[in-house]
């Protein structure tokens, strides 16, 4: 019985052994699925980063006016995401599941991208609010078209654990580098060109151009690699008898996926409300030029672009959960030196910045690779692969999170008396409510998403048990 018992487990290990050298990626497959990434980051950087201040001073519409319209946008991003989700996992054709999403949503991305940052010859303010509204209604329609479907390939381009990482951090990488990037190009524009509309004008030309391009070449370069590893699930069954109820109850059950759908929320909510609120603080609050604004958040990135490799380095050996556990309290450390910073100190402002960026680099890598192990778990479960809804639902989450985030920077901003368009002559409430929502609103944030890292119970050695399984049955 222990000699057939030993048998039984070293054919085990390598067919689970066998599973993972099958789906082992390669660098030049790891490198186009990152480039991928640009399509998203390059636009939604400018967007978070320049969008309201756009809309309120080069523009001229009221903070109110200008956060509704970047709600509406987002509600809709964040309607549009399940539906797509759905689709895409019942989606079939030659191209694959995700492919075909892609490919054609690529050309409208691009060109709403220039739209968003185009002033209308009309300039009053009912015909403004239309005009941005229906765009950033297109806009997000492409955006999530794209977007999901390529986020939901990094758990169809390979099932191992630290493999995925790997991925999830050329991806991180890439959206950390088109962050930097647009905004060394937006300081670029900036310094060059003294037409203020035209330089928001070219910046969304340039961020739509790329952002095509990047589709196309991320679909060029993992398209063989996708279908080799869907070779696997080839006679696995794939149709259900679940209904939907059923669907999404086994969904939202599932503990490790609560806990990933909070930790993305809630780090993502802090960084991009940050991100909204800094143009703000910097020239406001610090009394300082537009350029030290870019230059800062240049910083943060740049640092975050760098400790991408070492966080991702010690995932392998301590995990994911760990890595975040270590990494976001510099963040909250951070944000609390935004909130007490005075006037003057620009040196410590770097500083600060610096530290900032050690942290979000967890945020970028951690959430994104937990996923699809929730997903390999769901499969397990249920006999079926579902990334699309699984993605869409933690994305559409995030989306909510964030439209309902800025409107209430804007009404905050509104309602504490900031002047549109004015430097260094705002009251004293608005000065203060810039302060509030640059430190203690993403800190309260930050503290959850660290509570339940802690308690998502997914490890290396769980994940590699559910891989095995899953292999065996689709034998």
């Amino acid at each position: 019985m222990l000699i057939l018992r030993n048998i039984r487990i070293k054919f085990q290990m390598s067919s689970s052994q066998e599973f993972h050298s099958q789906t082992k990626l390669k660098f030049s497959t790891k490198l186009a699925y990152g480039i991928g990434e640009l399509s998203g980051s390059l636009p939604s950087n400018i967007l978070v980063f320049f969008f309201l201040f756009f809309l309120t001073d080069i523009a001229g519409l009221k903070p109110g006016v200008a956060g509704i319209i970047v709600m509406i946008g987002k509600i809709w991003d964040a309607i549009n995401d399940p539906l797509i989700g759905w689709l895409s996992d019942r989606t079939r054709s030659r191209f694959g599941r995700r492919y075909p999403w892609m490919i054609l949503g690529a050309i409208p991305l691009g060109l709403s991208c220039v739209l968003l940052w185009t002033i209308p010859p009309n300039n009053h303010q009912t015909f403004m609010i239309i005009y941005y509204t229906l765009i950033a209604l297109v806009f997000y329609t492409a955006f999530t078209a794209v977007l999901l479907p390529y986020s939901a390939l990094s758990a169809e381009l390979t099932q191992d654990y630290n493999d995925r990482t790997n991925l999830i951090s050329f991806r991180s990488a890439f959206s950390i580098g088109g962050s930097i990037f647009s905004l060394v190009l937006a300081e670029f524009i900036f310094a060059w060109i003294n037409n203020e509309q035209k330089q928001y004008l070219i910046l969304g030309l340039m961020a739509g151009l790329i952002a095509t391009f990047s589709v196309y070449a991320s679909v060029f370069g993992t398209y063989q690699r996708y279908h080799q590893v869907q070779d696997n699930y080839r006679n696995y069954n794939r149709s259900s008898t679940l209904s939907i109820q059923e669907k999404l109850r086994l969904i939202f059950t599932n503990f490790p996926f609560i806990c990933v759908m909070i930790i993305y929320l809630c780090s993502w909510l802090s960084v991009q409300t940050i991100a909204a609120i800094l143009p703000y603080f910097v020239i406001n609050c610090m009394g300082l030029s537009e350029e030290h604004f870019t230059r800062m958040a240049i910083m943060v990135q740049g640092t975050a672009l760098i400790m991408m490799i070492v966080w991702s380095h010690l995932s392998h050996r301590l995990g994911k959960k760990i890595i975040y556990l270590m990494g976001i309290p510099f963040t909250i450390v951070a944000e609390l030196g935004l909130f007490l910073l005075q006037p003057g100190q620009v040196t410590l402002m770097y500083m600060i910045a610096i530290m900032a960026g050690v942290g979000i680099a967890t945020a970028y890598i951690v959430p994104w690779s937990m996923l699809p192990d929730v997903v390999d778990l769901d499969q397990l479960k249920t006999g079926e692969r579902r990334e699309g809804i699984f993605f869409a639902l933690v994305v559409q989450l995030q989306k909510i999170g964030i439209a309902v985030a800025l409107f209430v920077v804007g009404k905050i901003l509104d309602s504490a008396g900031y002047i549109p368009g004015s430097t260094g002559q705002q009251p004293d409430t608005a000065l203060w409510a810039i302060r509030m929502i640059i430190g203690p609103l993403p800190i309260t944030l930050l503290i959850i998403s660290f509570v339940f890292a802690y308690l998502y119970p997914i490890t290396q050695e769980i994940h590699q048990d559910i891989v095995s399984k899953i292999y065996q049955k689709n034998r």
